[in-house]
C-alpha cells in the first residue's frame, strides 16, 4: 500500500464512523455543533498520531501478554496532555465537550488503530495510518455536526443563516438527532454503493 493509498483510507473507504463503526459515542454526543467536532477531531487526530507512533517504537520490546494494557497507558498520557492543553488554551471548548475528551483514553478508533495496525507496521506508516483515520474521524464528525447545526440550530459555526427568528426542530441539537441524522447519512451511503455495485453490473 503506497503513501496515498495508506493516508486516505480512512476517508471513505475504511471511514472508522461511518464504515467500521467505531467512536460512535463521541460522534452522537458532541457534534451539535462544528465548532465542537473540530475540536473533537483535532484532538482525538493528535491522541492517535502520539500513541500510534508510540506503540509503533517500542512494539519489539512489548511483552505480548501485557501488550493492551501497555496501549492504554500509552493512549491515556497523549489523552492526558491535550485534555489539559485544552483546558488552559481553549477552556470554553472543553468545557462543551465535557467528559467526551478524557472518553478519549477508551475510544475504540485508537486502540484498535493501534493494536491492528501500529503494532505490526513501521513508524512512517503508523504515523500516516493515524493521520488519515484522524481526518476521516474529523471529516465524518463535520458532516454530522454541519447538518445538526444548520437544521437545529440555523447556525454554520454559530452564525445565523436564517435569521433571530429562525426556530429548528429541537429534536436535532438533542441526542435522538444524532441518531437520526447517522442513519440518515448512513443509508445514503449504503444506498449509492448498491447504485454503483447495479450500474457495474448492468455494464458487464
Amino acid at each position: 500500500m503506497n503513501f496515498i493509498q495508506n493516508f486516505t483510507k480512512g476517508f471513505f473507504k475504511e471511514n472508522p464512523v461511518f464504515v467500521i463503526g467505531l467512536g460512535l459515542c463521541a460522534t452522537l454526543a458532541v457534534t451539535t455543533s462544528l465548532i465542537n467536532a473540530i475540536g473533537m477531531g483535532a484532538a482525538t487526530t493528535f491522541v492517535l498520531i502520539g500513541s500510534s507512533v508510540l506503540v509503533s517504537i517500542v512494539k519489539k520490546v512489548t511483552p505480548n501478554d501485557i501488550r493492551i494494557p501497555i496501549f492504554v497507558v500509552m493512549i491515556a498520557t497523549f489523552t492526558t496532555i491535550v485534555d489539559l492543553s485544552m483546558k488552559a488554551w481553549f477552556p470554553a471548548l472543553s468545557s462543551s465537550l465535557g467528559i467526551f475528551i478524557p472518553l478519549i483514553v477508551v475510544n475504540c478508533i485508537i486502540l484498535g488503530r493501534a493494536e491492528a495496525y501500529a503494532f505490526k507496521n513501521s513508524i512512517w506508516d503508523s504515523a500516516v495510518d493515524a493521520l488519515g483515520m484522524g481526518v476521516g474521524f474529523t471529516i465524518a464528525l463535520s458532516l454530522m455536526s454541519g447538518f445538526r447545526e444548520i437544521i437545529g440550530s440555523g447556525t454554520f459555526f454559530g452564525f445565523p443563516l436564517f435569521g433571530s427568528g429562525y426556530k429548528g426542530p429541537l429534536m436535532m441539537i438533542l441526542p435522538p438527532g444524532g441518531f437520526l441524522m447517522l442513519g440518515l447519512i448512513l443509508a445514503f451511503i449504503n444506498w449509492n454503493r448498491l447504485r454503483k455495485s447495479n450500474k457495474s453490473g448492468g455494464a458487464k
